[in-house]
């Protein structure tokens, strides 16, 4: 079973980190008061949540429109980031989140960890995959690559969190409510950390321990047990566990700021932060739409080694951006 890294949670959690951030240091860089600050005790005066939205939120606007993704890139406002999640020097996952200050609504695409990818010098089969590139060239070289496959798209920033605090952070949220589909249990003591799943079916509060836990699971041992419709249904799972979530979170800024922020690793300034922070509040579940790169896996073979890597489709992936960029073609 591979990591926690390798659950989306991880960078969707690290993109709301990221906003949070933001409209959190807007609200202090600016000295900004909170309504009847004097009524009640400190804890309560610290509670960011409605009264923030109600003094700074900015109302959205409709999208520009663009009549070609050159002109879009070049024009737009949008703000990309890479969100990342670790497997040692490996990225485990990578999703591209891009942020639209006008209308408050953000894109996540997965980008599959076996995506191929073949950089002049680098020839072996595991060097093809672009899970390695994070090793031999760093954050930079992750940015590079996922800015030439996604059609020379600006990457401005990147954001990277470790399990551990999201564990964290669940258990300071008092934990996230999730309908559990069916008894989860499954030991891997050689694993780090070391797995030892029991989760039992039904609707219940996961603290940070067995919330890992539930996001980690994959299939039990021999391959017994686990979701009918594979991925698929892990995947369905984990966005369970993101709408929940993101009620806890919206409510509770300070929180996840507090319990998460030590083990957040970002390029984000304060002044990208202030820039970004106060076009973010108000930002919710609704406004979030998940997506993946598209493509197909496929096995081949490199060096008499047979792998199986995921083949972007360029043609179909400058059309998903053309959607995300709100590019409309004229009318011939």
């Amino acid at each position: 079973m591979r990591t926690f890294s390798k659950v989306f949670i991880v960078s969707f959690i690290c993109f709301l980190i990221a906003i949070f951030i933001g409209s959190y240091s807007y609200v202090k860089e600016k000295d900004i008061k909170l309504e009847s600050e004097q009524s009640y005790p400190i804890a309560e005066k610290m509670d960011i949540g409605k009264t923030i939205v109600k003094k700074l939120e900015i109302a959205p606007k409709e999208p520009e429109i663009y009549s070609n993704l050159k002109e879009a890139i070049e024009k737009s406002n949008r703000v990309n980031f890479i969100v990342l999640g670790m497997e040692d020097v490996r990225t485990d996952t990578i999703i591209f989140a891009s942020f639209c200050p006008d209308t408050k609504k953000v894109s996540l695409v997965n980008i599959p960890r076996d995506t191929y990818i073949h950089r002049k010098g680098y020839n072996t089969a595991e060097q093809r995959k672009i899970n390695s590139i994070y090793g031999d060239h760093g954050v930079e070289g992750v940015k590079k690559t996922i800015s030439h496959i996604l059609e020379d798209i600006p990457i401005h920033h990147y954001v990277m969190l470790d399990y551990k605090g999201v564990e964290k952070i669940v258990d300071g949220l008092g934990g996230i409510e999730v309908d559990v589909p069916f008894h989860m249990k499954y030991k891997d003591p050689t694993a780090k950390p070391p797995l030892h799943i029991d989760i039992s079916p039904g609707k219940q509060t996961l603290d940070g321990k067995k919330s890992i836990e539930f996001l980690r699971y994959r299939k039990g041992n021999n391959n017994k047990g686990g979701y009918i419709d594979g991925d698929l249904g892990r995947i369905k799972a984990q966005q369970g566990f993101i709408q929940s979530f993101i009620g806890k979170a919206s409510d509770n800024i300070l929180t996840v700021l507090t319990k998460g922020f030590s083990h957040v690793k970002t390029d984000l300034n304060l002044v990208d932060t202030l820039s970004y922070g106060r076009k973010t509040i108000g930002i919710t579940n609704e406004d979030f739409e998940t997506l993946t790169l598209p493509g197909k896996a496929e096995f081949r073979k490199i060096q008499k080694k047979v792998l199986s890597y995921f083949i972007y489709d360029k043609k179909e992936t400058t059309k998903l951006l053309e959607k995300i960029y709100n590019v409309k073609s004229p009318n011939p």
